[in-house]
Parts: structure tokens; sequence; C-alpha cells
């Protein structure tokens, strides 16, 4: 499995660009005032004087730099879901498991005032540790090997580097990441047919257009808006005459889509045939793959 996703970087996923734009900007901003100490939410900052800096500020600035590393890393990982269900449902995602992480997070706060973990950690740690539900579920694994006796797997880096930010701050992210966690195993049980909704129009747009990234395949560039919904320039000149279109074979897939389907955690050869097989949408064929793997 490759974690970076190859050459194509966020392509296809302007909403965890976004996001990790937003969370880097703050924690360098917050670190060089000074202020990063002042990060974190505790009970007695929602009871008694709830600053609102403070509050947003804590939800996506990471407090120190091994924090930073590793939570960022994990977020650009974590983009092959964006490319995977589309940009719309992944904003879906992100609301449901924020909303719900909060209020779980909330109670959390009121039930363990005056303990150890009364302060919560700042970063987006309940949206990083939600992540680990579909990546446990719906990525596969590609190789298995053993170090020092121990069975590992490509997977296992991935859940290393979860422990190390848990570790990081573990009284203090603790609780955040068992709140995403539920959050995660909230929205995968579509409770209240959440995975339904979709973002509106106007969203969608402003994310398309100021955060995706531009792609370019050798039949002609594809383009994909937050919607989740793939165009291409191929095959949309205007029909001159009513004859029976001939059948042909499918074009040979864009290597830009087949390391979207790699990075993804699928194996080359087979994401080169589900591509033929599903005419280059990548959205079918990783129903396609996804299918197979499950069986």
């Amino acid at each position: 499995m490759q974690g970076g996703g190859g050459r194509s970087g966020f392509q296809n996923a302007p909403v965890t660009r976004a996001l990790i734009v937003a969370s880097g900007f703050l924690t360098v901003a917050i670190g060089a005032r000074g202020k990063s100490r002042q990060l974190g939410v505790s009970f007695q900052d929602l009871s008694k004087n709830p600053r609102v800096w403070r509050i947003v500020a804590s939800a996506l600035a990471f407090q120190s730099t091994p924090e930073f590393l590793f939570g960022l890393y994990l977020l650009y990982y974590f983009r092959l879901f964006e490319r995977q269900i589309g940009s719309n449902k992944f904003s879906v995602f992100i609301l449901f498991t924020g909303v719900v992480s909060s209020a779980l997070e909330v109670v959390a706060l009121m039930l363990l005032k005056g303990s150890k973990f009364n302060v919560l950690a700042s970063g987006p740690y309940s949206l990083i540790f939600a992540l680990f539900v579909p990546f446990y579920f719906d990525v596969p694994i590609t190789s298995r090997f053993r170090i020092f006796g121990v069975n590992l797997s490509d997977k296992s880096f991935i859940y290393l580097a979860g422990l190390q930010l848990l570790l990081s701050s573990w009284r203090r992210s603790l609780v955040p990441g068992i709140c995403g966690l539920i959050a995660a195993s909230l929205y995968r049980l579509n409770v209240f047919g959440i995975r339904r909704l979709k973002i509106p129009g106007a969203i969608s747009s402003f994310f398309s257009k100021h955060f995706a990234s531009p792609s370019a395949g050798p039949s002609g560039p594809v383009r994909r808006n937050i919607a989740g919904n793939f165009s291409s320039d191929m095959g949309r000149q205007p029909q001159r005459n009513h004859r029976p279109a001939t059948v042909v074979p499918p074009p040979e897939p864009p290597e830009a889509s087949v390391e979207t389907l790699v990075s993804m955690g699928f194996d080359g050869n087979a994401a080169r045939q589900a591509l033929r097989q599903a005419r280059n949408d990548i959205n079918v064929a990783t129903n396609i793959l996804l299918e197979a793997h499950s069986h």
C-alpha cells in the first residue's frame, strides 16, 4: 500500500486539502505567537468563559510538533477515502462525525471533570481516529510479512502512526479518539440515514473551485467535483448522425487513475482490470474492487 498516494497529491481530494491547509496554518500561526499552551478545551472552558477562537483553534491546530507531523501525515494518507466515496459524501462524513464526537466529548468532560482526563487534546483528533474505522473495514491488506517473529501487514504502519499520535498526548487525546471511533461507527451503521445526505451545491462549488487539483490523463482532462462526479472531455463530441455506434474495446486506463486506486490499497493489475471493466470510471472500478475483496 502506498501511503503517500504517488504523484497525484491532492488530486480528487479538495476537502482533505482544505483541512490540511487550515490545520497547518493555524498550528504554525498559533505556535509562532507562543499561544500553543493555551490550546485544548476543558469543561471549565465550556461552562464558565467559553472563547470561540480557542474552541475553533483547538479543533484544528496541534499543540506540539510530533502531533503536528503524525496528524497531518494521517490526514494526508486518509485522503484515499475522499477519492473512494467522493468529496460530497466525505464532507457529510466529516460533519456528522464532528457533530456527534463533539457532543460526546462534552458529555465526557462533564463526567470526567476533576480527573486527569478533563482536558481535550488540541487538533482534529476525533476526525483522524474516526477515519480509522473505514480504514479497518474498507482498505484491503495487500502484503504480509514478519519482523522479529511478529506478523505485520502493510496496514500496520498506519496503525503505528495512529498509536504514536495517541501516545503523543494520550491523556488528552484518549477521549476525542474514542468519541471519533464511536461517531464513525454510527455513520457506518447509517444512523438516521445519514449516508444519503448531500452537501449543498454552493458549498461543493466553493471547494471545487478553490481547493481542487487539476489533473489530466492521456485521453483528455478528467475532473472530479466535490459531489464525487467525474467528467471527461473524451466522448463529448456531438453526434452528427444517428447511425448505430460501433462497439469498441475500452481504452487503456490512464496511469493517473491506476495510481489513484493503488493509493487506496488495491493491486495495480487488479486496478487496471477493474478500470477496463468500468470503462475507466473510477467510482465504478472502486466498487468492483471492493466487492471482489469482500468476497
